[in-house]
């Protein structure tokens, strides 16, 4: 494997400084190859018996399947991530292009789904968006034009921590708040675009991403389906664990440890100082304690509550809000499936099923639904003639006197509506006699992995809790505590999470007076190159 250490230095001139990340999903690899990169002994400490959190592998028989994530995107973010160690992602891991990004299936009242085969070419995408609204074909060009803009003003906010007003102040920030109408709904945002509502709906479905609605999404997560179509989706040969797994080996390649099977109990203190972890009953001592497990969860049951401020008490933490959760179907079939890599149905009556999951905490008739056939493109994920199906149904989380549902009893009517859904909209035929391998995940399952009421996206993106409204990269009230992950700034999704531990990697080095490693990193964009 290409790429030595890059020596950092002994952050304080004698020994190797120690530091403990808590999960091995992506946050927590990217910011142990990081440290590790600038001279920190580093050890990640993973309850899984497999890295990568959410990210994982499952296999059941010959079948392979991602847990969670399967759309990558902005592929330079990691590309510099592994730049800065001295690496190239491209000796680690192979990407392919997905053309059509996405298939989408809106759902209407009446009829037949309208079918959208989503590409890069801004020319025959807008071309296909003018055969369903005239005007909507223009204003995609235009839309596309404005979010270059909107993504470059905003850059300077992703990428940097935001621990209160004072950071909202410097002249990028400013420029990105100009850019923004926070009092607007991204559906509403689009209709000053779109006169189609299916086109809309084309436009808003990514808020899915964050576990929400796009009639309460913050607009500015517009640019969300601009980044799809400026940068592409992308398929890791392997599925998206094997970006993790390969984050893994970078890290021990480097002196890193990482330890699976190691559910981290409790962190230890010295007054608000994090000093070690405690590990299946052991102690382990670090100089520094990174959290990368679920923020709210980690925060209610690896730190006492009376060390806490009143902001990251039980009763705040309770009081959140929290993104919808998933049942998921893992299918190992016979025979292949015509579907394209990603399918993307919208229920007929999205708009109550949207306040099914987020209102009502109850189950649609009509769910939208998302299927994942990746081992079309790639062989390694079931055997030769055989289809490793992925299915994603989001659904109400878990909360206690939110959800209605008693997932002991739903899984079994969940299945079959979805089953149904498979035959009939997604037009795979003869499906259950095709089963050879199954599992099924609820939201009460992703709850007894360490998940906050199974919010399978952590804490909802809404105003009130974005930026320095969610837990900080240096965790408020602490020395030597720190946060990356899905539950910091920015936020979820594979691009941001590592963003958050490029953040964390920044201030921790700072605080210990080390070079950061990313000051190395080559220039982004190298993925527009790449096959």
């Amino acid at each position: 494997m290409a790429g030595n250490p890059i020596p950092g230095g002994s952050p304080s001139g004698g020994r190797r400084r120690s530091v403990a990340i808590v999960g091995a999903g992506p946050g927590g690899l990217t910011t142990a190859m990081l440290l590790a990169a600038a001279g920190f002994a580093v050890t990640v400490y993973e309850a899984h018996a497999t890295v990568g959190g959410r990210t994982r592998r499952i296999e059941l028989g010959d079948y392979r399947f991602d847990c969670g994530p399967t759309f990558f995107m902005m592929p330079y973010v990691l590309e510099e991530i592994f730049a800065a160690t001295g690496r190239r992602l491209s000796d680690y891991a192979e990407l392919k292009r997905l053309d059509p990004m996405y298939r989408l299936l809106i759902g209407q009242p009446q009829g037949n789904p309208l079918v959208i085969d989503t590409t890069q070419d801004i020319a025959r995408m807008a071309k296909q968006l003018s055969a369903i609204e005239p005007n909507d074909g223009p204003a995609f060009e235009r839309f596309i034009r404005d979010n270059r803009r909107k993504l470059e003003a905003m850059t300077p906010i992703l990428r940097n921590p935001i621990r209160g007003l004072g950071d909202l102040m410097n002249a990028g920030s400013v420029r990105a708040g100009l850019a923004l109408r926070p009092w607007q709904s991204l559906y509403d945002h689009l209709k000053g675009y779109f006169k189609h509502d299916g086109v809309r709906l084309a436009m808003s479905f990514q808020s899915k991403y964050l576990g929400m609605s796009p009639f309460e999404c913050p607009e500015l997560f517009s640019i969300l389906p601009f980044i799809e179509y400026e940068y592409g989706i992308w398929h890791p040969i392997g599925g998206c664990n094997a970006l993790t797994r390969a984050m893994a080996e970078a890290c021990t390649e480097m002196g890193g440890t990482v330890h699976c099977s190691s559910p981290v109990e409790r962190i230890l203190f010295e007054g608000q100082r994090a000093c070690g972890v405690v590990v299946n009953g052991t102690e382990h001592r670090h100089d520094h304690v990174v959290v990368n497990a679920d923020a709210a969860w980690a925060l209610k049951n690896l730190v006492p509550e009376q060390l806490r401020p009143r902001a990251l008490k039980d009763q705040a933490l309770d009081a959140k809000r929290y993104s919808c959760s998933t049942f998921m179907m893992y299918l190992g079939l016979e025979g292949e499936v015509d579907l394209p890599h990603h399918t993307i149905y919208t229920s007929r009556s999205y708009v109550e099923n949207l306040k099914d999951i987020a209102e009502r905490g109850t189950l649609s008739q009509d769910p939208s639904t998302y299927v994942c056939n990746p081992s079309r493109l790639d062989p390694t994920l079931a055997p030769a003639g055989h289809s490793a199906l992925y299915v994603l149904v989001p659904t109400p989380n878990d909360k206690p006197g939110d959800c209605k549902v008693d997932w002991h009893w739903a899984k079994g009517e969940l299945r079959e509506r979805t089953m149904q859904q498979l035959e009939t909209v997604f037009g795979i035929t003869d499906i259950r006699r095709r089963i050879r391998a199954e599992q099924l995940v609820t939201p009460a399952d992703w709850k007894s992995e360490r998940i906050a009421h199974g919010a399978t996206f952590n804490m909802a993106h809404n105003l009130g809790q974005m930026l320095h409204k969610r837990p900080h990269h240096r965790l408020q009230g602490f020395d030597n505590l720190w946060m990356v992950g899905g539950g910091t700034h920015p936020g979820s999704g594979l691009p941001v999470i590592f963003l958050s531990s490029e953040i964390t990697t920044k201030l921790l080095c700072a605080e210990e007076g080390v070079p950061n490693p990313l000051e190395r990193a080559t220039t982004p964009g190298t993925a527009h190159a790449m096959a």
